[in-house]
């Protein structure tokens, strides 16, 4: 080989490994400028008000980096694979125009995605006198059947805020039916099954169904599958309620590790990685068998794209390995010793400014909430930014995070703040565009994510343990609160839109005089 041709070939693979950096980068500042705030506050307080062991402070350092770059794969996988994937199955399914074909399948989706959930899987742990795989299976139903509710509201142009009305309304009557125990866990439900995993998948496979209709409201109607495969599980373990009346309301016993020593840092990493990977892989399972079926049948999808989606899983894959891993050991532990250490030191009180900051920067370390902020971003053609969409979900989830911690405080029923939220959420949706009431009720789903309900819930667990509380009743509760207030907030985002459009028309239409022709009264004189 000559040396022009050596020097090429070097050139050739500078220039590829720079395009993977490039590839790689992007997502992975994201991750990082998401991550490093909240993990700044935490060091702040253990260095202040809630000392810790060095050996904690380590897990919960090496936790943050597994979480950077975790959330950076797995934003890059999502891109590459769950969108393509969702979009491409939500066109094929709809391109025979049968009813029968959209309901099957989309119903089969709908099921295997959410028994899959890693969140789902830690709530049905937590509730007593319910075997775990009746939960899983009851609320994958509902998620199932209300898949199959959303897609034909998509085919038939169906307004969402009457179906939003009518299914929370049915909602709230049967609250009125079973016991108390049994509210937190059905409106947690229907946070925690809209995850890292399902919310990409089904927000692209809208998209896919909404693009075999030509009208313009075809791209705003594309929203709203996550909003009403929310409701699906809460009307499931509502009716579980009557089936399961004799519930104990008592959580199952949260296990803190101590990280005595460095070796035990190490271990507890070790032990929970294998774990992850059986669990993300049973989750990502369902899905690439269903893909595989449906290319080898239907898709027929070239070399090249089917080779980028394989690749994009695999991203998918050890993104959120990583990511539940870090949360798992380096976050959930500390943030139960944090509650509990803050009342301890007779600073209750601080837990509501606290949790409301904390809520703040946390919303922006969850996976799926860039997923859907640059998909408002795409479908809105810029004018929701995924900025703008990032301040609304931050509002939200701050106001969510300090009520949540007033009920941990005060011991009030959840139904207190979400019944009075839902329908000032209904409400609004009179009011704004119908595109701005489904991206609010998708964002809902959304926001309430793995680091919420591993770090935020077990935060306000040891708080509640440290007050003598009840765990179940008290803390059990703040995913809900999560999910209920991006509902308010980013429908008054889309009011101050309307205004803002209309004074801008009016200011636009108004006649514009000029100085020309004008007569001075003291040139007449």
């Amino acid at each position: 080989m000559s040396v022009q041709a050596q020097q090429d070939r070097l050139r050739r693979k500078r220039r590829e490994a720079g395009e993977v950096l490039t590839i790689f980068r992007k997502p992975l500042k994201e991750s990082l400028t998401s991550v490093l705030p909240i993990t700044a506050i935490v060091l702040v307080l253990c260095f202040t008000i809630t000392p810790i062991s060095n050996n904690a402070m380590m897990a919960f350092l090496l936790g943050s980096l597994l979480l950077i770059v975790g959330m950076g794969l797995f934003t890059l996988g999502s891109e590459m694979s769950m969108i393509p994937l969702g979009e491409a199955v939500g066109k094929e399914i709809t391109r025979s125009k049968k009813v029968w074909v959209i309901v099957a399948i989309s119903f089969l989706i709908g099921v295997i995605i959410t028994v899959a959930e890693p969140d789902l899987q830690v709530l049905a742990g937590q509730v007593p006198s319910i075997p775990d795989r009746v939960i899983i299976w009851s609320v994958a139903l509902g998620v199932g059947v209300f898949l199959v509710i959303a897609l034909l509201r998509i085919l038939f142009a169906i307004q969402l805020s009457y179906l939003l009305i009518g299914f929370y309304a049915i909602v709230f009557v049967l609250a009125g039916f079973v016991s108390p125990d049994f509210w937190v866990v059905a409106f947690d439900s229907g946070g925690v099954t809209t995850g890292p995993m399902t919310v990409p998948f089904i927000m692209a496979l809208g998209v896919g169904v909404a693009s075999i209709r030509s009208d313009e409201k075809a791209k705003s109607d594309s929203f709203g599958l996550v909003a009403l495969c929310s409701i699906g599980p809460i009307l499931a373990v509502l009716i579980l309620g009557f089936l399961y009346p004799e519930n104990t309301a008592s959580a199952t016993e949260t296990v803190v590790d101590s990280f005595e020593t460095t070796l035990t840092v190490g271990y507890s990493y070790l032990e929970e990685l294998p774990v992850m990977m059986g669990e993300v892989a049973i989750a990502l399972l369902p899905i690439c068998v269903f893909f595989l079926l449906f290319q080898v049948f239907s898709l027929h999808l070239r070399k090249l794209p089917l080779l980028r989606i394989l690749i994009g899983v695999g991203y998918t894959y050890v993104g959120l390995v990583l990511f539940l891993t870090g949360v798992n050991v380096g976050f959930s532990s500390l943030g139960y010793v944090l509650g509990g250490v803050i009342v301890d030191e007779g600073l209750g009180l601080l837990l509501i400014p606290l949790a409301t900051l904390m809520g703040w920067f946390i919303i922006n370390a969850e996976p799926a909430v860039h997923v859907l902020n640059k998909q408002v971003e795409e479908l809105s053609a810029g004018a929701i930014s995924s900025k703008v969409m990032g301040m609304s979900l931050s509002i939200a989830v701050a106001a969510a995070m300090g009520l949540a911690m007033v009920r941990v405080l005060t011991g009030i029923s959840i139904l207190w703040f979400v019944l009075p939220g839902y329908i000032i959420a209904l409400g609004l949706s009179f009011f704004v565009p119908s595109i701005f009431t489904a991206i609010a009720f998708d964002s809902g789903g959304v926001a309430s994510g793995p680091l919420t309900a591993t770090f935020m819930l077990p935060f306000a667990m040891g708080a509640t343990t440290a007050l003598g509380g009840n765990t179940m009743t008290d803390a059990f509760g703040l995913v809900a609160l999560v999910a209920m207030m991006p509902l308010i907030v980013v429908q008054v985002m889309g009011a101050i839109y309307v205004i803002k459009t209309r004074r801008n028309k009016a200011q636009e239409s108004a006649p514009v005089f000029s100085d020309e022709g004008v007569i001075e009264l003291w040139e007449v004189a």
